[in-house]
């Protein structure tokens, strides 16, 4: 009995493990800033700092640390630059961009690189260890104005896609087959058409065929009225 004891405390000393935390950042004071209320939280670490993109990839391969914390607009390698190595290199890290930049283009090039979250410097820096456990946790993290940003592109991401499903684009029809629904369109019948194009009324049956099924229609005059509207031939 006394030997199994010690197993249910296992799980509770794992987990407090600080949470390892590397900063990079150009501005040195804004480093020292975020590392002085960072080293006040007990379960809290930072184990490095780095002041460009080049040190944030070599340092993050050389400290595997849990959370990153970087700037994006930085000297030698930009901070997404930077973000999409890293996950290359320590997939199991937290990306955190904090930055000044609200530019939708670096949110949507964060994001894709590989970022957990998207806080703008404008944050209370009190608020910074919350987030740190909050990203480590699993939680994505953006600040509201750019979530804003975000749910907007998404809004007019799905109208674009919804529009383009209920604009059902022409399908493509051969050279040949636009000679025959011309025809068509002019009322020739099958015998006809075969005669102006030189070819048997057997071809030209399979010929309608395919336009109807390339078409989704039921009968030449659909087919007719159809290429019309799509502008694939003109009545004159």
């Amino acid at each position: 009995m006394s030997a199994s004891a010690p197993s249910p405390r296992e799980p509770r000393e794992s987990r407090t493990e600080p949470i390892r935390v590397l900063i990079v950042d150009d501005h040195a004071l804004f480093r020292r800033g975020l590392q002085m209320v960072l080293s006040q939280e007990r379960d809290i670490q930072v184990v490095g700092e780095g002041g460009d993109g080049h040190e944030a990839v070599t340092k993050a391969a050389e400290l595997l640390p849990d959370v990153l914390l970087m700037d994006i607009r930085m000297p030698r390698r930009s901070g997404i630059e930077a973000c999409a190595a890293i996950k290359e290199a320590v997939p199991t890290t937290k990306i955190v961009m904090l930055t000044i930049s609200d530019e939708e283009e670096d949110l949507f090039e964060a994001l894709k690189a590989g970022a957990s979250g998207y806080l703008l410097k404008e944050i209370a820096i009190d608020e910074v260890p919350q987030s740190v456990r909050a990203v480590h946790g699993g939680q994505s993290l953006i600040s509201p104005s750019m979530a804003s940003k975000l749910i907007n592109e998404f809004t007019s991401l799905a109208k674009r896609s919804e529009e383009k499903q209920q604009q059902v684009p022409a399908p493509r029809l051969t050279d040949r087959e636009m000679e025959v629904l011309r025809l068509v369109a002019r009322g020739l019948g099958n015998r006809e058409i075969a005669k102006e194009l030189f070819i048997s009324e057997n071809t030209v049956k399979n010929h309608i065929r395919n336009i109807l099924e390339k078409l989704q229609l039921h009968s030449r005059m659909e087919a007719v009225v159809y290429a019309v509207r799509e502008k694939l031939l003109e009545i004159t």
